[in-house]
């Protein structure tokens, strides 16, 4: 059984840092594009940052909207990718979602609330 499980999300202050983490199980991990997509109320769901599998070395990317701020990283040994995030802003609060991505398979989380309020 194929299950993504994100932590790490809560209110945080502006400027302040959050790290959100996703565990996974049911299938290879380690093989699969990791990647974290958050929504914000009324909007459409937007890519945040991609990590790529062990077999292209675990490249990253970013949106152009949190890059310097945000980082990804994954633990194969642990199954679990994270993100780093920095210097929040409140354009950042949405709900946040692990995928991994194997070609044409995908698997989702059920979300992560992140809210950057004074």
């Amino acid at each position: 059984q194929v299950q993504l499980v994100e932590s790490g999300g809560g209110l945080v202050q502006p400027g302040g840092s959050l790290r959100l983490s996703c565990a996974a199980s049911g299938f290879r991990f380690s093989s699969y594009a990791m990647s974290w997509y958050r929504q914000a109320p009324g909007e459409e769901r937007e890519l945040v940052a991609t990590i790529t599998g062990s077999s292209t070395g675990g490249s990253t990317n970013y949106a152009d909207s949190v890059k310097g701020r945000f980082t990804i990283s994954r633990d194969n040994a642990k199954k679990t990718v994270y993100l780093q995030m920095n210097s929040l802003k409140p354009e950042d609060t949405a709900v946040y979602y692990c995928n991994a991505q194997f070609g044409y398979l995908g698997y989702w989380g059920q979300g992560t609330q992140v809210t950057v309020s004074s």
